[in-house]
């Protein structure tokens, strides 16, 4: 029985109008499907420093100009109502996410940022939350847009998995054999979760 979702914030919860790869480009970075911000942890002191200031405005300008999601609020309620665990889980800076809450103040049980830990895609993305919740990955899902929330769930041993609208460019980064649904709105992620609970 499902006990916890873990939710992506950029794509899944929250439209944020950025477009990455611009920046991708900008600070010359791959388009190879891994996170901007493992590429910069890995650059030399100076250079990190001002690609980090460079992603950080980005993330403001994407809490600016960005906008909650239709059906957010009415999915955390649901679930909440029902007794299950919410997490956020996000590549984002604790900053940007708690910029995002003070304007939506989603009822999450806890908020996972890059500051916390590991960075989806690694599977510890979503079992250091889960271990916080005191929840088993077998009894978790995960919702959320992209390659990376795919990834770390399979790799995790998460066995639901809900892919809001993820855009084409992902697809070849999808692990093969990964199981999940993929949905276009948030209203039809809370009609396959609610199918893991109980009555």
């Amino acid at each position: 029985m499902l006990r916890a979702v873990l939710f992506d914030l950029d794509g899944t919860l929250w439209d944020n109008p950025i477009p990455w790869d611009e920046l991708r480009r900008e600070l010359g970075l791959p388009p190879d499907g891994l996170p901007i911000y493992w590429h910069i942890a890995r650059l030399p002191p100076g250079e990190r420093e001002r690609a980090e200031a460079r992603l950080r405005e980005r993330e403001a300008e994407g809490v600016r100009r960005g906008r909650l999601k239709p059906g957010a609020w009415e999915l955390l309620r649901f679930l909440r109502e029902k007794g299950v665990r919410c997490g956020l889980v996000t590549n984002n800076s604790r900053e940007s996410a708690a910029a995002v809450l003070r304007v939506h103040p989603l009822p999450f049980d806890l908020v996972w940022t890059r500051e916390d830990g590991a960075l989806k895609p690694d599977p510890e993305a979503f079992l250091g939350p889960l271990r916080r919740l005191g929840v088993a990955p077998e009894a978790a899902a995960v919702v959320g847009d992209s390659h990376l929330d795919l990834q770390a769930a399979h790799a995790a041993g998460i066995p639901w998995v809900v892919l809001v609208a993820p855009r084409a460019w992902m697809r070849p980064f999808f692990p093969p054999g990964a199981r999940f649904l993929e949905v276009q709105t948030l209203a039809e992620v809370r009609e396959v979760l609610a199918a893991h609970l109980a009555p």
